[in-house]
């Protein structure tokens, strides 16, 4: 079994030199894990910040100051911790899935064949990178990836028109509802993000006993309710649940819910839940609080890994990638390499994702040689026998800007039948390299040959989105409605940042109510912040109000970057906000440093040295 373990050497200041440039050291040591966060405090901020060996308790002092205690089993901070950053719209959580264990930066390259997949949900989908627990998790027993991709006949009766009466039909008609035939028909409706039609499905076996609800079932309708109604309707649910099926599984589901929403008091409050309840510290739920101590307080994650220590928790592969992922992030490279070399002697396999998610941190570093020998790691002696590796080639060495290798890898595909996967990320890889023939060429060799979703359209569009071919954009839009594709809230966002990249946010803004009025469907996170962004750097606080309160009324709340762009809207306009900290505080939100920084900017009755002079 692998411990992980400190040293004093790791975890104290061991130099003047430290407290003068108001840094941390990351100290990472094979069979050593200590993680700090590169951070610039005031020195009085530093001069306690160290493990108390006697009793395991971690103090610190100034704004952060949070506190965790393993003797008690217990994990806690103040609500008003230090962020690093907010990560509600970074690019970085496409990469991660907070509820089953997959690869850090991984996913997009082991896509599955999308070519019927809907865009959006009718139900009002969530935000699109948001991936589902896996069926081991919560969705029955589907475990092939044969049965992930079939349609099944349940699903086609339900997508559309009232479940109930689309159910109740079924069964007047004598159909069987196998537990197989419903957990394909709920594994398609959660691909296709269409969580409360997914929820009407469980509420009406369970209501007409025709399923005998497992901890699973239960685990999986409580994801539901989280995704459709919201955390805390969720945490009502697992009150009706039997006590026998209040076990793990389900408040892990909760846990990792509340962690992707980046709510860190409630996912630090389920944790400590799940501890008084003498439930099993498992790596699942250590990682859902390393991922989010990665996106909002760096800081904590050294004492997860202690906890994980003096528990005898052993890491999971995911475990490693979080940290690897971590130390690329912030340009550690020797970090991140000291845990691979750490992994291979504890035997744990690097697959290819990892690979990937190395390389990409490899080039962020500058270090091309070292890229491209991964790169060749990954590719392996034949090409032609290793296809699953071609979209990672292909979107790396376009960010390495190697034109040559992208054509040459390209060339592999051609002389096989290319995989949509294989086509996908070569468009992505063309229009990385700004090649726009050659991206549109793959493109419609794709459409003539698959009917082709909103979802792969998206990749077109965001590459005419970055150059800001507008003309380029709307075209593509247009034929996306007539080869009939459901334009859905992944179009809408690419629509809205096509028009912003032209300077026309009113238009943005008008094209996304009437899309909204026509569809129902709910936008994404990040469209409604793309809008509001542009209104803030404008100073117009009426405008920006607007958006932050369609954003709520959408049920995106709990989130502290709104408030950023908020504030930032006042400041630039040079008006005083009142009420922005009890706003905050009814939706179980704190000031991070940067958004306490601009209040206290913002705070009408604030005086300076001056003020006080003249006074």
């Amino acid at each position: 079994m692998w411990a992980l373990r400190r040293t004093s050497i790791g975890l104290t200041l061991r130099s003047q030199e430290l407290y003068n440039v108001g840094t941390f050291r990351v100290q990472l040591m094979p069979n050593t894990l200590v993680e700090y966060e590169d951070a610039a405090p005031d020195s009085h901020q530093m001069k306690h910040d160290r493990f108390l060996s006697t009793g395991h308790t971690f103090y610190r002092t100034g704004h952060a100051s949070p506190k965790f205690t393993v003797s008690r089993r217990e994990l806690s901070s103040q609500a008003d911790a230090s962020c690093t950053k907010d990560d509600d719209n970074d690019e970085e959580m496409e990469m991660e899935d907070p509820l089953i264990e997959l690869e850090v930066d991984g996913d997009r390259d082991s896509v599955e064949s999308q070519t019927d997949l809907f865009e959006g949900d009718k139900d009002g989908g969530k935000q699109h990178n948001e991936l589902e627990l896996s069926d081991t998790e919560s969705d029955l027993d589907a475990k092939n990836s044969e049965s992930r991709n079939k349609r099944s006949e349940l699903f086609k009766a339900v997508v559309n028109g009232p479940v109930d009466s689309a159910l109740n039909k079924w069964v007047e008609k004598g159909k069987e509802l196998s537990r197989q035939e419903i957990t394909l028909a709920l594994l398609n409706l959660r691909k296709r993000k269409m969580y409360g039609r997914a929820l009407q499905v469980l509420e009406w076996l369970e209501s007409n006993k025709k399923l005998e609800f497992t901890e699973k079932d239960y685990a999986s309708k409580l994801n539901l309710i989280a995704k459709s109604h919201g955390l805390s309707k969720a945490e009502n649910y697992i009150n009706r649940v039997p006590n026998s099926f209040r076990g793990e599984l389900l408040y892990r589901t909760l846990l990792a819910n509340s962690a992707s929403l980046n709510n860190l008091r409630k996912t630090e409050d389920i944790f400590n839940k799940m501890r008084k309840l003498n439930l099993p510290v498992t790596p699942f739920a250590c990682n859902q609080l390393l991922l989010i101590y990665k996106r909002i307080d760096k800081k904590k994650i050294a004492d997860v890994l202690l906890m994980m220590e003096k528990e005898n928790v052993i890491p999971s592969p995911f475990t490693y990638k979080i940290l690897i992922d971590v130390k690329g992030m912030s340009n550690d490279i020797d970090g991140m390499d000291q845990i691979v070399e750490t992994m291979k002697a504890q035997g744990v396999e690097l697959d290819h994702q990892t690979q990937a998610s190395l390389a990409r941190h490899y080039a962020s570093a500058g270090l091309k040689e070292k890229t491209e020998a991964l790169l060749k790691e990954i590719e392996g002696e034949n090409l032609k026998e290793n296809i699953r590796v071609i979209p990672t080639l292909l979107r790396l060495y376009a960010i390495l800007g190697r034109v040559d290798e992208v054509e040459r890898i390209w060339k592999v595909c051609e002389s096989r039948p290319p995989r949509i996967e294989d086509c996908l990320a070569a468009v992505e890889a063309w229009g990385k390299l700004k090649k726009i023939e050659e991206a549109e060429a793959v493109f419609e060799m794709m459409s003539n040959k698959w009917k082709l979703s909103a979802k792969n359209y998206s990749i077109l569009l965001s590459i005419y989105t970055r150059l800001k071919l507008l003309n380029k954009g709307k075209d593509l839009i247009k034929k996306m409605g007539d080869s009939g594709c459901i334009i859905g809230p992944l179009t809408w966002d690419a629509l809205v940042s096509l028009y912003i990249h032209a300077g026309e946010i009113e238009k943005a803004d008008s094209v996304l109510q009437k899309a909204m009025q026509q569809n129902k469907m709910k936008p994404l996170f990040t469209t409604y912040m793309t809008i509001m962004e542009q209104y803030a750097k404008r100073g117009d606080v009426h405008n920006t109000e607007k958006i932050f309160y369609r954003l709520r009324q959408s049920g995106y709340v709990s989130r502290i970057s709104p408030f950023h762009v908020l504030t930032q809207a006042y400041l630039n306009a040079k008006l005083p906000a009142y009420g922005i900290r009890e706003r905050m505080k009814a939706d179980d939100l704190f000031p991070n440093k940067a958004l306490a920084e601009q209040l206290v900017l913002l705070d009408p009755f604030r005086k300076s040295p001056v003020s006080d002079l003249l006074d």
